[in-house]
């Protein structure tokens, strides 16, 4: 079996969504987080696809490690993020939705310092989640006042947003409750 297939059996990967669930991160997204959020040290991109997000904390000064399980041009390939063990300072990345649990578990494990992942605003609800919220160092929830539009593999024309996003933050050490921001 190869690694992309290992992978895909590993984490559930159905092929219902874009494959590889790519749907790259607008810059003015990537943009949003460091412009409110302050990062100290490195950032790795365990989901960087074709590099959008990396690019954007690249040039804005940041030392990226970028790595993915699928080759779309950028950083480390077949690199499987739940299967790493590095340590870093700093983990950002737009996860795999299906896999976003499982994601903010390990990179709370590799990450020294903080932890930012975009993700739906609706993966706030649940009763499995709200025991992992309680149960993890959430800082800030950064919701997006208007709608971002993602593009499945990347392809089409931006429009308007259907569905509501915002960035999740972990802060290792923190200890209160999660306060909820607008971008």
């Amino acid at each position: 079996m190869d690694t992309v297939k290992q992978a895909q059996s590993i984490v559930g990967y159905s092929g219902n969504r874009a494959d590889g669930d790519f749907y790259p991160t607008p810059s003015h997204v990537t943009k949003d987080i460091y412009e409110y959020e302050v990062f100290v040290g490195n950032i790795w991109e365990p989901a960087c696809g074709d590099g959008a997000m990396s690019k954007v904390l690249e040039r804005a000064g940041y030392d990226v490690i970028s790595s993915d399980l699928y080759d779309r041009g950028y950083g480390e390939t077949g690199i499987n993020f739940l299967l790493e063990n590095r340590s870093v300072d700093n983990i950002v990345t737009n996860p795999p939705f299906k896999d976003a649990e499982k994601f903010i578990y390990h990179a709370l494990k590799c990450s020294n310092r903080k932890v930012a992942m975009f993700l739906k605003l609706s993966f706030l609800e649940g009763a499995k989640r709200k025991i992992m919220f309680e149960s993890t160092p959430l800082i800030r929830v950064w919701v997006y006042s208007k709608r971002v539009s993602l593009l499945r593999n990347g392809e089409g024309k931006r429009g308007s947003g259907m569905i509501a996003f915002a960035w999740f933050v972990w802060e290792r050490g923190y200890t209160g409750e999660p306060v909820i921001k607008w971008i």
